[in-house]
């Protein structure tokens, strides 16, 4: 073979070769870059994060908006009262038995 044919072979295969350089690129960029299935993967997770986080946080907040309510003076609940004077100030008489919501006994079986 001679100079002048491997040297138009060579010429003939530089166009193929740069187009499939040229599509793997881009293959590969629609996979991980930035913008890419991947990071679209992680953003999708990342927002189902976010709505849980977002659900448990107005679950929380009605809770509590439900504690303020029953504190107003037109609708006051003496025992939330009394629970929330006993947890923040430590009062009680030796012989009360409190149990506050969320405690468990120790020897219950769960």
């Amino acid at each position: 073979m001679s100079v002048a044919a491997l040297k138009r072979g060579l010429r003939l295969l530089a166009g193929p070769a740069i187009g499939l350089l040229l599509i793997a690129f881009f293959a590969y960029h629609v996979l991980h870059g930035d913008r890419g299935i991947q990071a679209w993967r992680e953003m999708e997770d990342e927002y189902d994060r976010a709505l849980a986080e977002r659900d448990r946080l107005q679950a929380e907040r009605q809770v509590l908006e439900h504690r303020v309510r029953l504190l107003r003076p037109e609708s006051l609940d003496a025992d939330l009262l009394e629970e929330m004077a006993r947890r923040n100030l430590g009062l009680g008489h030796p012989d009360d038995i409190v149990i506050f919501p969320g405690d468990a006994p120790q020897d219950a079986p769960p």
